[in-house]
């Protein structure tokens, strides 16, 4: 035995027993503390055992699906399951939708999709449906898992928990460089440095080889189940993680061999997912962690299947082999190479969305008071873009029906219709801050009208919303797509050319359709709040759950005259009702206030 080996070996038995100790006394002492250790170690595990259990267990498994092989009884087989999975989703649907038949209009949005999709499809009859009924029947069964699901909610729930911890950690860093004040008052420095920081993380895990074991074993399952071959199916799954100029890089070597249809597989991945470093610049906006996360990787499968849809293969892959392809290590020579160059790498990427966003926000506030000044010379008063302009008129109409078959309620539709529009035509990060907006509006007690406007959307529309926004498909997103794959096969400009547009359509409705499986299985969740032992209480400030009650007061009273006003439902009978009454009537303006 080699000298060095044996010394490694030797080291490695006492360490792993002293971990072993420490793992199972940090158990012991608290385990709901050690849940993120028992989590982790339990994966590494998982890696080091898994190459073992195949080469102990790959050829019987082989053996026993010989039989299978049958063409036959293959194609039999096909069908029994086909035909047992239409009818257990017909019956959930039944059963599931019973006592929330809005719930269909999410479903009636899928089959209205995938339908224009296969209207626009390229070639009609080279559609392959095992794509896409895979892809759709594995986003929804994730979906399954994610929301509704107890073990999968909260596994979510404490991964995107973990995530802002995790992200947190920034603050060491800008709080150093910047002072306390500017993080925590101004978004640059609040937003920014996460970017910087995901991006140095991203890329020691790339150069360590763990971004590429998962993607390759995310991609191997897709393949086998859809039936796409490897270099589209890596480059899709690798759009969980990176973004769509690094996902190519994954399959930079075929690039130049893969048919229209992979490319346009590659291309559609990318514009319907985001990717792991602006995920963490979403999160500080506020939204959902757990909803984001959850919605890039169900984005996954989808995109493979509507790329199938609207693009099929009629060319011969040359990348068919279930083998798959190999992903390259980091060319770093060690982890804090790594780690500068990725902190290095994200600085253009921090720059990119900084630039646009005050770009963005400073020729609308110009624009505005253009529109404000000339308005005002012919006496007319809130003539502004976001009043006047063409993409607000498509949000607000074309989009609105569009909205609603996601399950999205009427009057939320016009602002998720909004946000939809601002995603598709300046970006996803104006959009999200946008709903951020809602959000914070809601939390924080604003009253849901004033003066016939509306101030937030419900918490339903806010996680549809959030899944529809879950993406790069815009329009800016077409010359980022085109330059970063022309700069890489420069000879096949004219082919990305051809299928960039599609894929940015295909891409789109990736997005949609993952916010329809939302609509389709979001319940609430949560007790519902105590409103009569909340309104008992001296409540100071105003909060969603302070709204909700007092609107719910609101609707219990009646006016009797000049008489004391009469309660109902909860409150009857009520000796502190009156006063509630006052409190409430102290933050909101009701008529029975008056």
């Amino acid at each position: 035995m080699h000298k060095d080996t044996a010394w490694g070996m030797d080291w490695a038995l006492p360490l792993t027993r002293a971990y072993a100790a420490y793992f199972l006394a940090a158990c012991i002492l608290n385990f709901q503390r050690a849940l993120a250790l028992f989590v982790i170690t339990c994966l590494v595990i998982f890696a080091l055992v898994l190459p073992f259990l195949k080469n102990l267990l790959g050829k019987k498994l082989t053996r026993g699906l010989k039989p299978f092989e049958n063409s036959r009884l293959k194609l039999w087989m096909k069908w029994v399951f086909a035909g047992a999975s239409l009818v257990g989703l017909i019956l959930w649907l039944a059963l599931d939708t019973a006592q929330r038949p809005e719930q269909l209009i999410s479903f009636a949005g899928i089959c209205m999709f995938i339908l224009i999709l296969f209207a626009c499809s390229k070639h009609h009859s080279a559609v392959s449906w095992r794509a896409v009924f895979w892809g759709l029947g594995l986003q929804f069964v994730f979906g399954i898992l994610v929301i509704r699901t107890d073990l999968g909610y909260n596994a979510f729930k404490w991964l995107g928990e973990q995530v802002q911890i995790f992200l947190n950690y920034t603050v060491a860093g800008s709080s150093f460089v910047f002072g306390d004040m500017l993080v925590k008052d101004v978004f640059a420095f609040q937003a920014l440095p996460i970017i910087i920081f995901f991006g140095c993380v991203m890329s020691i895990l790339y150069y360590l080889g763990l971004v590429q074991w998962v993607v390759q074993k995310v991609a191997w399952f897709l393949q086998i189940t859809m039936g796409t071959t490897a270099t589209e199916t890596l480059a899709v799954a690798g759009n969980i993680f990176v973004g769509m100029t690094e996902a190519p890089l994954l399959i930079r070597p075929y690039l130049a061999d893969m048919t229209l249809s992979e490319i346009h597989a590659v291309m559609t991945g990318g514009f319907a997912t985001i990717s792991g470093t602006v995920l963490g610049a979403f999160i500080s906006f506020g939204v959902d962690a757990s909803s984001l996360i959850s919605a890039s990787v169900m984005a996954a499968p989808c995109a493979l299947a509507l790329s199938k849809l609207a693009y099929p293969e009629v060319e011969e892959s040359k990348f068919k082999s279930e083998e798959g392809v190999k992903l390259p290590r980091g060319k770093e020579r060690n982890v804090l190479e790594a780690a500068s160059n990725g902190a290095t790498d994200a600085i253009g990427l921090a720059a990119n969305v900084a630039a646009n966003l005050v770009a963005f926000l400073a020729v609308l506030a110009f624009i505005n008071a253009a529109l404000s000044w000339l308005g005002e010379l012919v006496d007319i008063q809130g003539l502004t873009f976001q009043a006047l302009s063409f993409t607000q008129v498509i949000c607000s109409y074309i989009l609105r029906p569009m909205v609603f078959m996601m399950g999205v309620e009427w009057t939320d539709c016009p602002m998720v219709a909004e946000l939809v529009g601002i995603k598709f035509f300046t970006n996803e990060f104006v959009a999200y801050q946008q709903l951020s907006q809602y959000k914070n509006k809601r939390l924080s007690g604003v009253e849901e009208w004033i003066e016939g406007e509306k101030q937030w959307i419900s918490v339903r529309a806010e996680i549809i919303t959030t899944f529809s926004l879950c993406g790069f498909a815009n329009l800016s997103s077409i010359g980022i797509t085109l330059g970063g794959l022309t700069s890489i096969v420069p000879h096949r400009k004219s082919d990305l050319s051809k299928v960039v547009v599609r894929a940015l359509f295909t891409g789109a409705c990736v997005s949609l359709i993952s916010a329809c499986v939302a609509g389709i299985l979001y319940v609430p969740r949560g007790a519902e709040a105590d409103c009569v032992s909340f309104l008992n209480t001296s409540f100071t400030n105003r909060t969603y759950e302070t709204y909700v009650c007092c609107r719910g007061l609101f609707q219990s009273t009646s006016l009797n005259g000049t008489n004391p006003p009469s309660f109902s439902g909860p409150w009857e009978d009520k000796e502190f009702s009156a006063m509630a009454l006052s409190n409430c009537c102290g933050f909101y303006n009701n008529t029975i206030c008056a």
